[in-house]
């Protein structure tokens, strides 16, 4: 039995409610509702990343989706176990991009435990509950152990780099040019790609300080002139490590290690190179700085980049090939080409007037795509200062996973597939300034996707940008928004499972097109991007809002909207199956549209708990107007406000407890927000 205090024990229940199942709120009034049991299926364990553990559970029947699974864990060896979120129900959910996407969520749960210590050992209990009686196991216990970060291993060889030319002292064993030290042979000629890797599993390269830059269209075996191929100047890395003696290519410490690829396509190419770890190096002057996988064709697992700076780059990091995995992308800089002084969007009529302003074009030249792009299950990416890209970091949107197939009318991955699923990924504690779409992009995602504790600021587009995520949970808690002219949140294609809590919001939410999203201890405050502050348009019943903070745009014509199926119909995804995702109410959706919260609340029965707010609950944060074209464009910096709450705000107290999200708070409830009054503001950005 676990021991709880009588609140968690009340908000679990309440929190079981809202996430697993809104639907049954309107159950009485669904005249062709079923009870069922459920059955257990296969439990499965996602791959660990070090602060958080993802799971699923494939069940049977719960046509009423009065199943819940309740979640606990303790430190192997510890008597005292901890309650974490329940798990998500989901059950056929259907999400379609036109020709591109075309997935049914399996009947399941999924759900993560969240904020533990790395490479440490977990015991973790999932009980299984339905009042119409469960077959099968109700109760599954495994023990998991979380990813220690990844570190240069002891004991293997260390090779000495130096750049063309330096005259200094040299440590033994010495090499001039990287290509020299990796491999047994290197050159420019047609000898170029006759060597193969010195390098071993736990071997480390030291890259002493200079430039280490080469004329890739000179054939030559002038050590000063190539260590490069010819023609497309590409460091091919093909040795491979392993999770315990990664390969790592790293700045000796003598100063900066710049490697410049002047302007070629990719400056490295470790699509064949498992677990090669770089640390405290500069990439500049090329498309692709580390090129690490191609959809369909290769890619790495457990790629490392630690401490390194990304500069004058069409893109940091990039794969979108399913087979990578367990990458750690951790406090690098990311610094596009884009203007950095305005913010400016890619499409749409309102950028269009600052064509020829301060030099401006419209569209922007796509000068810098992304920071990071990853596909594939595992990865962490965080601690990042990313700016002034086209999109920040993003989950590959690639189209429908691999080995979708229609198995009883559904489309999902086949069991042989699963280590190919976009799971268990982590994004987290990352600066994300100045972008011409969004800051995070986790279009593809499929389950246990967790987007915490980010500082983003200065997006033409939307910061949430499930567009759409796939299946779900994707969680987005204790974010912070601020100045996202086009909005916050893209929803479409009827994109499942995405789950918002404590959040600091500062610009209108609105859903285009999904289902099973949830809405919990959120402040969300106007930026004048719509009319609206909160419009929701749902193919799900069971959909869900409540403990929010609104503040509303005065003389809006509505405030809220919440455009769902009758009442009485769980689920309708005929406007998606028409190609209708978008729009104020996709038709077959009943419009619904309410000047007041409490008009809305009263209507549909959301958000019961929430409270209308204003500025003045921050400590420092001015209002922004996303139509005034004087200010639209400004580039802001996050340490010129204040986002944690004034003692005594409307929003002090206002949610309810969410296990593993507001633990530890004081006074009697919860805030809500990102910040929570008395606690220490999260860190963003690197940490050295």
């Amino acid at each position: 039995m676990i021991k709880t205090p009588a609140f968690r024990l009340g908000s679990l229940t309440l929190l079981c409610t809202i996430v697993a199942g809104a639907y049954m709120t309107y159950r009485a009034l669904a005249a062709t509702a079923t009870a069922e049991s459920v059955t257990a299926g296969e439990f499965i364990v996602d791959p660990p990343t070090l602060i958080n553990l993802g799971f699923e559970w494939f069940i049977q029947g719960d046509d009423n989706r009065n199943a819940s699974v309740e979640v606990s864990y303790r430190k192997q060896g510890s008597r005292e176990w901890k309650q974490a979120l329940p798990m998500l129900r989901l059950q056929g959910e259907r999400i379609k991009q036109g020709d591109q996407i075309d997935v049914v969520s399996p009947n399941m749960f999924a759900g993560s435990i969240l904020d533990l210590e790395p490479d440490t050992a977990y015991d973790t209990r999932f009980v299984l509950r339905d009042p119409n009686g469960v077959k099968g196991p109700a109760t599954k216990m495994v023990t998991v152990r979380t990813r220690p970060e990844p570190m240069p291993a002891s004991g293997g060889n260390v090779y000495h780099v130096y750049p063309p030319g330096f005259k200094g002292q040299k440590i033994d064993p010495s090499f001039e040019g990287l290509m020299c030290a990796y491999n047994l042979t290197c050159a420019g000629t047609d000898w170029a790609t006759a060597g193969r890797p010195r390098v071993k599993p736990g071997d480390i390269v030291l890259v002493h300080a200079g430039v280490y830059k080469y004329n890739r269209y000179e054939y030559t075996n002038d050590a000063a002139v190539n260590r490069t191929t010819p023609l497309d100047g590409t460091y091919y890395l093909l040795a491979k490590g392993t999770p315990e003696n990664p390969i790592v290519i790293k700045a000796a410490g003598d100063g900066p290690a710049v490697f410049d690829g002047a302007g070629n396509f990719a400056l490295f190419d470790v699509r064949a190179a498992d677990y090669n770890y770089f640390d405290g190096l500069t990439f500049r002057n090329t498309d692709y700085a580390i090129l690490a996988g191609t959809q369909f064709l290769a890619g790495a697992k457990g790629i490392t980049v630690k401490h390194c700076r990304f500069e004058d780059i069409g893109a940091g990091v990039f794969t979108n090939y399913s087979g990578s995995s367990n990458f750690y992308i951790a406090d690098n800089y990311f610094i596009g080409r884009h203007d950095p002084d305005h913010v400016i969007g890619w499409a749409g009529a309102f950028w269009e007037k600052f064509n020829g302003k301060d030099g401006q074009k419209f569209p922007p030249v796509m000068g810098s795509y992304i920071a990071v792009k990853i596909y594939g299950p595992g990865h962490v990416i965080a601690y990042n200062y990313v700016a002034n890209f086209h999109d920040g970091i993003d989950t590959e949107t690639y189209g429908n996973p691999d080995g979708s197939a229609a198995v009883g009318g559904a489309k999902y991955p086949t069991r042989e597939y699963f280590d190919r699923r976009t799971v268990s990924i982590d994004y987290y504690n990352n600066y994300m300034t100045n972008f011409h779409d969004n800051p995070f992009e986790v279009d593809g995602s499929m389950h246990n996707v967790r987007v915490m504790r980010n500082m983003m600021i200065n997006s033409a587009s939307h910061a949430f940008c499930n567009q759409p995520a796939i299946g779900g949970p994707v969680y987005w808690i204790r974010n912070i928004v601020y100045h996202m002219p086009g909005g916050s949140t893209r929803l479409t294609g009827g994109s499942a499972g995405a789950i918002f809590y404590n959040n600091t919001v500062l610009s209108e939410t609105q859903a285009q097109g999904a289902s099973n999203v949830h809405w919990t201890n959120n402040l969300i405050l106007g930026e004048n991007s719509a009319p609206a502050i909160f419009a929701i348009n749902t193919y799900t019943n069971y959909t869900s809002s409540d403990y929010n903070g609104f503040r509303p745009n005065p003389g809006a014509p509505y405030s809220f909207a919440w455009n769902s199926p009758p009442w009485a119909t769980a689920a309708d995804y005929s406007p998606l199956m028409r190609g209708r995702g978008a729009g104020p109410a996709p038709s077959s959706l009943e419009t619904r549209q309410y000047g007041t919260l409490e008009q809305y609340s009263r209507a549909t029965r959301q958000d019961q708990h929430s409270v209308l707010v204003d500025y003045d609950v921050f400590m420092n944060v001015p209002r922004l107007d996303a139509q005034d074209v004087a200010t639209v464009q400004r580039v802001y910096k996050a340490e010129s406000f204040d986002f944690r709450l004034k003692p005594g705000s409307t929003a002090v107290d206002r949610g309810t407890a969410l296990p593993n999200v507001t633990d530890g708070f004081a006074g009697a409830a919860p805030d809500l927000g990102a910040i929570e009054l008395g606690q220490t503001a999260p860190h963003y950005g690197p940490r050295d």
